[in-house]
C-alpha cells in the first residue's frame, strides 16, 4: 500500500466508524492528498447506513497540527481552500453524530476541524491553538462561524487576535470542548459515547442535529414549524415504534 493510500485510515466496529488522520511524522498536518482522502471517507460514510456514529482522530499522539505549509496548496490557494470548505461542510452536516477525539496538539485548521464535529472529547494533555495571526493568515476550517457560537463573539476575538494556545482544561472551562479526561482514559471515554450514539435512534439524531445546526439562522416560529415537520416524520418511524414498545415492556429500546 502506498503512502497516499494510508493518509486516512477507516475502521468499523459495531456501527462506529473511526476515521484517523495518518501522517504521524508531520503531526497529521493537512495536505491536498489527505483532504481528498478524508472527503472520500466522509462521502462513503454518508451513504452507508451501517455507519451510525463517527469518531475523528489523529495518529501518533497528535490530532492535527494544521496545514502543512511545507507542502504546496495545489492547484492554487483558492481551489485548495474551497476543497477545505467542502470537507468541513461534509463533516459538519454529516447525518450521523460525530465526535472529535483529541490527543496532543490541535492547531490552526486542525483545531477548527475538531469543532466541525458535534462533540469534542479531549485528553488532558491536548492543546488547542487558533494560531493564524502568528502565521499572518486568515481563519479557515469554519472558525468564523463555530467559535462565536461556542464561546461568544468577544472571547472568539480574543483567541484569534492573540493566537494563544489553550490547554484542554481551559478549553473545557470556556466551552470549546465537551469533556476532558485523563489521557489514559481518552479511548475508553470516546468509545463509550460513540457506542451509545451508534446504538441510538439514527434518524431522530440526524433530525436533531440538523435543526440545532440551523438554530442561529432561523427565528422561533420557523424553529417550531421545523420541529412539527420532524415530529410528523419521527412518530411514524420504526425507531419511535420500538421506543414505545420498549417503554411498555420496561426495557431498553433496540434501535438497530
Amino acid at each position: 500500500m502506498s503512502e497516499a493510500e494510508e493518509l486516512v485510515l477507516v475502521e468499523r466496529a459495531e456501527g462506529v466508524v473511526t476515521v484517523t488522520l495518518n501522517r504521524p511524522k508531520r503531526k497529521n498536518a493537512i495536505t491536498r492528498g489527505l483532504v481528498e482522502q478524508l472527503i472520500a471517507a466522509l462521502e462513503e460514510i454518508a451513504r452507508t447506513p451501517e455507519d451510525r456514529a463517527l469518531v475523528l482522530t489523529g495518529s501518533g499522539g497528535a490530532f492535527c497540527s494544521g496545514m502543512d505549509l511545507a507542502s504546496p496548496l495545489e492547484p492554487d490557494v483558492l481551489t485548495f481552500m474551497q476543497r477545505i470548505g467542502y470537507l468541513c461542510g461534509l463533516l459538519h452536516d454529516l447525518p450521523r453524530p460525530t465526535i472529535a477525539k483529541v490527543a496532543g496538539p490541535a492547531m490552526g485548521f486542525g483545531c477548527n476541524l475538531a469543532f466541525c464535529c458535534d462533540l469534542v472529547v479531549a485528553g488532558e494533555g491536548a492543546v488547542f491553538g487558533e494560531i493564524f495571526a502568528q502565521r499572518g493568515i486568515a481563519l479557515d476550517g469554519g472558525a468564523s462561524w463555530s467559535l462565536p457560537r461556542l464561546i461568544g463573539l468577544q472571547k472568539a476575538k480574543e483567541l484569534v487576535f492573540f493566537g494563544e494556545q489553550v490547554t484542554a482544561p481551559e478549553a473545557e472551562r470556556i466551552g470549546l470542548v465537551n469533556r476532558v479526561v485523563p489521557d489514559s482514559a481518552l479511548d475508553e471515554a470516546v468509545a463509550e459515547w460513540a457506542q451509545r450514539l451508534a446504538d441510538g435512534p439514527t434518524l431522530a439524531l440526524s433530525m436533531m442535529k440538523a435543526s440545532l445546526n440551523s438554530s442561529f439562522e432561523t427565528d422561533f416560529r420557523r424553529a417550531l414549524e421545523g420541529e412539527a415537520l420532524n415530529q410528523s416524520v419521527a412518530f411514524r418511524t420504526a425507531e419511535a415504534k420500538e421506543a414505545g414498545k420498549a417503554f411498555m415492556e420496561r426495557r431498553e429500546p433496540r434501535f438497530r
